[in-house]
């Protein structure tokens, strides 16, 4: 399929999504949601693909949140349009489809990403930044509260404390306090973003895929589980990674003293 306002380009086992309107700072509208959801069940139907890196066109903007151009704002206090269920139509399903995607992501900061925009930034399970780039929790600024999935990553990230100021002031978040806070793993130069990003969408890619998912499920529901909880989760999912044949596999591999070889099985 042909898309005007995201680019997919396929580097081996990983896939590489771009949104692609640099002339809107990579604004998304409702064409960019179709593509993305085109794109991602082309992704998620692929069972040769092992990674996805999320990314912007340009050394602008990531993406500058939802494209206002096309929005009526309220007059007179009365409502043009229902902003939740838009919101749980678009970018709701959206953040779930990207947590839910079962191979790692990568997010490639490659400029600013302000307001929604932020929200698929922080979708992914691991970012690299350029230097240049940075994130703002830009909503206030037009009367609304933050969505597309930040109130619940960004606090767990950064803390609520710096959450709430990030969203209230909206100051910039550079790229090295990005990393200082624990958003982004790695920050390089602009120029170095592409190969830094795929070296490490490979590195993922490498490892086993029963043991990836599992550890991102382990991850994010640690901080809401209660110790037993997250001890059964963790004994539930070791059931099922100690079953595989990659499980078999590693260990061979290690006592063999030679790469390991992972197939998914």
């Amino acid at each position: 399929m042909s898309y005007e306002t995201i680019t997919v380009e396929r580097i081996g086992a990983i896939t590489r999504i771009a949104l692609d309107r640099p002339e809107k700072r990579n604004a998304v509208n409702d064409q960019v949601h179709a593509e993305l959801r085109e794109a991602l069940a082309a992704l998620e139907r692929d069972d040769s693909a092992r990674g996805l890196i999320l990314t912007g066109t340009g050394d602008r903007a990531f993406c500058s949140g939802q494209d206002l151009s096309a929005r009526t704002p309220p007059k007179d206090g009365r409502p043009v349009r229902d902003l939740g269920a838009g919101l749980e139509k678009s970018y709701n399903a959206l953040v779930r489809r990207l947590r839910d995607l079962p191979m790692p992501i990568v997010t490639a900061l490659n400029g600013v990403a302000a307001g929604a925009g932020a929200g698929l930034a922080l979708a992914g399970d691991v970012m690299v930044a350029a230097r240049s780039a940075s994130m703002v929790i830009s909503f206030a600024r037009i009367g609304l509260v933050p969505d597309a999935g930040v109130t619940h990553h960004l606090p767990r990230l950064i803390g609520e404390g710096r959450a709430l100021a990030a969203a209230l002031t909206m100051e910039p978040i550079d790229a090295e306090k990005l990393q200082a806070w624990g958003v982004a793993w790695q920050v390089v130069e602009f120029a170095e973003l592409p190969a830094a990003s795929l070296a490490l969408a490979e590195r993922l890619a490498a490892l086993p895929p029963k043991a990836v998912v599992g550890t991102r499920r382990l991850m994010r529901s640690a901080l809401g589980n209660d110790l037993n909880t997250q001890l059964a989760m963790e004994r539930d999912l070791q059931r099922e990674c100690g079953f595989s044949q990659d499980y078999g596999e590693g260990v061979n591999a290690f006592l063999e003293k030679r790469p390991a070889k992972f197939t998914g099985r």
